[in-house]
Formats: C-alpha cells, structure tokens, sequence
C-alpha cells in the first residue's frame, strides 16, 4: 500500500519513550504468582552465600551486593539481598507480546533495568502503547496497547518501545507533541482529547520505515470513525479496563452461541505437553482438555509474526522454562491453575473480536493513508515539529517521595 500524504511517525506524535523492561532472569517472572512465591522462599531459604548467589543467577547489574532503591509504589526492602532478603514482594501483573498477562516480582534488586520512571506513571488512568521494531508480516498489528505495565517486547522476544499515553500519574500531561491537539481541533472543527490521539494510532498507525507512520486526516468524518474503532480496539487490548470503546464496566463477550466454553477440563495435575486446533471442530486441544468453540480467527492471529495463541499455551507448557539454565525457573506450577482457564477463555474472546475488526481497521488505515490529511510540512509550519528535547524526557518533578538505597529517600 502506497501512502499519499507525508504522514508523522509515531516517535514523533508521543515523543516520550521507554526502553522494553530487561529482568535479567527467568526466574522473577511467570504465568503463576504462587510460583514465584515459592521461588522467592527458596533464595531467602539459602543460608550459604554462594548458594543464594546460584539461585539468583548474578548480573553485572545486579548481584547479592546490589543496592538500590523500591521500585516507585513498591513497598520492598533495600537492603542487598547478602543480608536478610525481606518478605516476598506481592507479585504484579504486567503484558508481554502485548496479549499475554504475566506476575512479576517486583523487588529492584532482582531486575537489571527495571526502567522506575514507567512505574512511576503506571495507575489506573495510564495506557501504554508498545511500538516494535520489526513488522515480517503486513497483517500483524503494528501497535498493542495495555493497561498494565508492558515488558515491552514482541510475542517472538523482540523488543521495542513504550510509549505512555500520559507523563505524570492521574492522567496529566498528555505525553503528545506540544500543539498536536490544538492543531487537530482547529483543522477538524472539534474538539480533540489526548485519548482520542491515541484511539486514532491505534486505528491508523501502518508499519513504515523508521517506526510507525500516523496519518492524520482533516475529514472529521473519517476522524471520528477512525477514533470510534480506535476505542474499540484499545477496548478489546485492555481487556475492558478502558473505559472507552465498550459497555462501561463490562469485559470483552462473544454472542450467546459463539462463546467458548472448556468442553473437557484440564487434568489436575501435570501440564500439557503442547497445544493443537482443531479446524473442523473448531476447538482447542491442551493435552486431555478441550476448549470450543474457538473462531478459527482466534487461532490464526498472528501478532510480529507468532501465533498468538500457541505462544500463550507454550508459556503454560510443561516445557516452559526447560532452556532457562537457572535452578529457581525450574520451580514450576504442579498443575494447570483454574486461574489459567478463566484468562484463556478471555483471550480467545479477545483474539476471536479482533480478528473480527481487522478488515475494517485495514480498510480505514488505507483510506487514512490516501486522502488528504496533515503531513510532516504542515506540522513543521504549525511548529508541532521538530518536537522539543524537553518532550522526549520524562516529566522532570513528581510530587511524592521514593526510598532510595538502605532507606535513604531519593530526589526525583
């Protein structure tokens, strides 16, 4: 597809961005917060100093010496871990790939680059769109937004780049080019929020050389159906945490009929082996479990190149974490979680809709790309570009307080 206008890049419409998360080790992060419990247990447990440095599997950034501060709305120790390691840090929830909602134990101490300033803007009102750096197959979405902290990498293991909708915590400062939405409003007669910018990425975002190309249109028309199926699909990435875009307070559902339903339960014990579909019966194998009816849709989505829900299965396999070479990641669940069932449902509802609304968003992200809309030049002249240096950093003052190394409080 061949674009008409000079669109932006991404890089330049939310200018502030953040390197993928980098753990370090395996082991601080899984599909089963009880698992990461017990693995914690186990390095507190270790009496001997070179055992505890075996099980925590050492960095150059971080080592039993380490000292560092909380990660910011964290209440663990800092202290280095030599000493008494402190209560196990309540895991958290964050997205890898985008689709796939994982625990994290967050204890700075155990994280190489934790990147503190995405958890100190990461509440109920922030949204995070994660850009990737490579797109292999045309159809694969070129952005995923999420609600929870991003690891900030691919479903394949490829990183990229967090973009936070907003700079500080409780939605303020816009982290959008200075004079984007009053030229909006102005070009198109309306007026234009920071969530509606982003429902329009998300709509109209194509993959482009240096990053992610934004066409933006001066036809309120196609605007408005472009933020309308933008929310939507922010809608759907959230799992309904945004309040935009779907019934206020519901979660993504299928119609009655179409909904997926465990057909046969997972065993107790042990973990699948692997997972299959079954395209006539339009169901999913997990070793003896079956789920259906699941839309062939869901199955074949693809997100940078990997089946998405194949990859969701493999990270719950009994497989998982063999290659990890780190004693702590082989501590594994006992059995399939009744918690996995419920987030497995979801996703194939979640897939199965947006595999539904792909032809629209490729339709509308063709005529964005055609018609005429504001380029790179209009943008220059308005002075929305080059966006200031100031705009690519992190807000500069938050108003609360961080503890630092050893208890000291840190200066933001």
């Amino acid at each position: 597809m061949k674009a008409k206008q000079d669109a932006p890049l991404l890089s330049d419409l939310l200018p502030w961005s953040v390197p993928p998360l980098r753990p370090g080790r395996v082991w601080v992060t899984g599909p089963d917060p009880a698992v990461l419990r017990r693995r914690w247990d186990a390095l507190a447990a270790a009496d001997d100093a070179a055992e505890r440095a075996r099980l925590l599997c050492p960095s150059r950034a971080r080592t039993l010496h380490t000292a560092v501060g909380q990660l910011p709305g964290q209440a663990t120790a800092t202290g280095s871990l030599a000493g008494t390691p402190g209560r196990c840090p309540e895991p958290v929830r964050f997205a890898h790939g985008g689709f796939d909602l994982r625990w994290l134990l967050p204890d700075h101490r155990l994280i190489d680059a934790a990147r503190p300033e995405l958890w100190r803007v990461a509440d109920a009102r922030q949204l995070f769109v994660v850009e990737w750096t490579a797109q292999p197959r045309e159809t694969d979405p070129p952005l995923l937004c999420s609600a929870v902290l991003p690891d900030g990498r691919s479903p394949a293991g490829r990183g990229g780049r967090i973009r936070p909708l907003h700079k500080r915590p409780g939605g303020h400062e816009p982290n959008l080019a200075p004079g984007l939405t009053a030229l909006l409003a102005e070009r198109l007669g309306r007026s234009v929020a920071p969530a509606d910018v982003l429902a329009w990425v998300m709509a109209a975002a194509r993959s482009a050389a240096g990053g992610c190309a934004v066409p933006l249109p001066v036809d309120t028309g196609l605007w408005e159906r472009g933020v309308a199926l933008g929310e939507r699909l922010v809608w759907l990435q959230t799992r309904g945490a945004h309040d935009r875009g779907g019934p206020a307070g519901a979660r993504p559902r299928l119609p009655g009929g179409r909904r997926p339903y465990v057909r046969a339960a997972l065993p107790p014990r042990g973990l699948p082996a692997a997972c299959a579909y079954d395209a006539d019966e339009e169901a999913l194998l997990l070793g003896a479990g079956r789920i259906a009816p699941v839309p062939a849709g869901a199955w074949a989505y693809h997100a940078d190149g990997v089946r998405v829900l194949e990859a969701w299965c493999a990270a719950r396999s009994a497989t998982a974490g063999a290659d990890a070479q780190e004693p702590l990641a082989a501590l594994g669940p006992d059995g399939w979680p009744p918690e996995w069932t419920t987030e497995l449902l979801e996703l194939v509802t979640v897939l199965a809709l947006l595999a539904e609304a792909e032809p629209e968003r490729a339709a509308l992200r063709q005529e964005a790309a055609q018609g005429p809309g504001i380029g790179v030049a209009e943008l220059r002249a308005a002075g929305v570009l080059p966006v200031p240096a100031r705009a690519r950093r992190p807000a500069s003052v938050l108003d609360h307080q961080e503890e630092g190394p050893g208890g000291q409080f840190a200066l933001l």
